[in-house]
């Protein structure tokens, strides 16, 4: 049994990782800390546990195995650092932190430590992924030469009640978010493409502010491969109805998927083509926690790595200086700028 304690509700998806702690048999809640202290306080009364307001506290409390982050994304950093260096497991939010720099000493404190770290990048552990992987894999597709992936919602449309839409104010304070709809919910059609594309030299970003927020509501990126494939990536806040979608484009084949379903199969390499069944597709990994608890208490290794966490982090970091500086960034000018500080 692994004793967690819940670090912050800043984060939408607090409550779902609460939820799924508390039905998981390897894991038991026993504190609650949150930057806000009346929020905290509301949250651990509802789940019947102790309200600890100093985090110190409950970083030294030796009954406490790991923790669960989803405080803001900027303070990561400190708080992931702090609990690898009082021995504490960690299960976070994506992103790992705003920065590439940030991430290698996060990395660094988990390994000193000797404790398991895990980021929530959940797409990479269900079927429509790891069908469209082994699809790639297998060459049915031919060379791989683009791909498209979208995850976008209406979080931030205005409505009657709210001028931020039904998004909670704090993502759209840059201070606290470190970013908006690509360092949020674009991570997921980051990561995708990162796996499914192999390694990224240079990506070209806008990231737009089309309601005048301090953050990007709406963002576009393109992907230059190592591999010559092209890709691209679109998220955003402001789009009702919108349907994931990730497409592979490749010499012999093409792969469409929509609502994280496989929907057509292409391929004249194999002779395939029209819809797939679901009996096709692989079985689903074990979630982002449960492979956390199992690297914890049995010590097997996670299929989420650490390429894929610190991957994520160097492409947003590359499209927000792309952005900023209105050109195309190569990837090694980010790793330069760590290795010259670091060194």
């Amino acid at each position: 049994m692994v004793n967690v304690a819940l670090l912050s509700k800043w984060h939408v998806h607090a409550a779902d990782y609460a939820k799924e702690a508390s039905e998981n048999k390897g894991i038991n809640i026993t504190l609650v800390w949150d930057e806000d202290r009346e929020r905290g306080e509301e949250w651990a009364e509802e789940l019947g546990v102790p309200f600890e307001a100093d985090l110190g506290k409950v970083l030294s409390n030796s009954s406490v195995d790991g923790v669960i982050v989803a405080a803001p994304t900027t303070a990561h950093t400190e708080i992931i650092t702090a609990a690898a260096n009082h021995g504490k497991h960690i299960f976070t939010e994506k992103v790992l932190a705003p920065t590439v720099k940030e991430c290698d000493e996060i990395f660094s404190a988990a390994e000193e430590a000797g404790v398991q770290l895990m980021v929530s990048l959940p797409r990479l552990t269900e079927r429509f992924y790891l069908y469209a992987q082994k699809i790639l894999d297998e060459g049915c597709l031919g060379k791989l030469t683009s791909i498209r992936c979208r995850v976008a919602h209406h979080g931030a449309v205005p409505t009657e009640e709210s001028r931020n839409g039904w998004l909670p104010g704090q993502f759209f304070n840059k201070e606290e978010a470190g970013g908006g709809a690509l360092i949020d919910l674009g991570a997921h059609p980051i990561y995708l493409s990162n796996r499914l594309g192999r390694k990224v030299k240079a990506v070209t970003a806008r990231l737009q502010q089309t309601n005048g927020y301090d953050v990007d509501d709406n963002a576009v990126v393109i992907l230059e491969f190592e591999s010559g494939a092209l890709g691209t990536i679109e998220t955003g806040f402001l789009s009702y109805g919108c349907p994931d979608q990730l497409e592979l484009y490749g010499t012999e084949g093409t792969l469409l998927t929509e609502n994280r379903e496989p929907r057509e199969l292409i391929s004249d390499r194999v002779k395939k083509e029209g819809v797939i069944m679901s009996d096709q597709l692989p079985e689903a990994l074990p979630s982002a926690m449960e492979q956390w608890v199992a690297a914890i208490t049995s010590h097997t290794a996670p299929a989420i790595t650490k390429e894929d966490i610190r991957g994520l982090t160097l492409v947003n970091e590359a499209a927000a200086l792309s952005h900023k500086e209105g050109r195309r960034v190569e990837l090694s000018e980010i790793e330069k700028c760590v290795s010259e500080v670091t060194g």
